[in-house]
């Protein structure tokens, strides 16, 4: 079970710890989150989870305790040491642990020799609002992971899972519903956490999908630079840009080219010619 708000203050204060906003570090203290979280994953004995930030490691004990082997990264010295001290010595066969940056370790040094192992991968992940989307950019870079189960403030959920049409529509929300299905997640009040956070965030649940499509760099590239310009008509926007200036492919898709980025959907975006670099 998670510590409660008191509990979580006593053993911040024991090791030292002011929790940073500047990273976002708000503890879940709400064991129903919890439970949702591995509910969600669907985690088993013998599975690999990545879990990003585990923090006093509330959420880790529960994913060890489960049988499954996680690897987790966390840039905040003491609470890494903190774990070193406490959840290291009480899984050490099961538990790997980074001190350093997710963005550097997207999968928290996870590296399996088998391509198929990494494709059965599930992530667990408390994501800090700064780093979702870099985070997640690399991830869906691929070989992508079988599951996520993301904490995230519900504007970033919103965005990923926006609809072409709407205004928060725009390339990440093309990369990711490109190579995952968003399945039902789950609400998560700012109650659930100490510090309270100012803003509620939700439970992301992806699936990835039969038939992911991951898009090339240089293709990732571009449409992030087109959606810098959402006020612009895509057809000026892909001017020099491609061959034939993307006449083609505006034509096959049936795309106006008066049309805005963000009215494309995520199918038509997936058969863009290859950028060159």
């Amino acid at each position: 079970m998670p510590l409660s708000p008191s509990e979580t203050r006593a053993l911040l204060a024991q090791i030292n710890h002011f929790p940073k906003r500047a990273l976002g570090q708000n503890f879940l203290v709400d064991g129903n989150i919890v439970r949702k979280s591995l509910e969600l994953a669907d985690v088993r004995p013998g599975d690999a989870v990545v879990e990003i930030g585990p923090g006093l490691g509330t959420l880790t004990r529960a994913l060890l305790q489960t049988g499954a082997t996680v690897w987790a990264v966390e840039r905040d010295a003491r609470l890494a040491q903190h774990l070193r001290d406490t959840v290291v010595k009480e899984f050490p066969e099961t538990f790997h642990l980074i001190e350093g940056d997710a963005l550097d370790f997207p999968l928290a040094g996870y590296a399996p020799t088998d391509p198929a192992n990494a494709a059965r991968l599930k992530i667990v992940a408390n994501l800090p609002y700064a780093i979702s989307t870099p985070w997640m950019d690399a991830v869906i870079s691929g070989p992508l992971p079988e599951r996520l189960v993301l904490m995230l403030q519900k504007e970033a959920a919103d965005r990923y899972a926006a609809p072409s049409g709407s205004k928060t529509f725009g390339a990440i929300s093309i990369f990711l519903q490109s190579a995952y299905e968003v399945a039902p997640g789950h609400p998560v009040a700012a109650t659930c956490f100490h510090p309270r956070p100012e803003v509620d965030s939700c439970l992301m649940n992806l699936h990835r999908r039969a038939t992911p499509f991951i898009f090339p760099r240089h293709t990732r590239d571009l449409i992030r630079e087109i959606f810098q310009h959402r006020r612009k008509q895509i057809g000026a926007l892909l001017r020099g840009r491609l061959p034939d200036d993307g006449q083609r492919w505006l034509q096959a898709a049936a795309i106006d080219p008066r049309a805005r980025a963000e009215q494309i959907p995520v199918g038509s975006w997936q058969k863009l010619p290859e950028a060159s670099a």
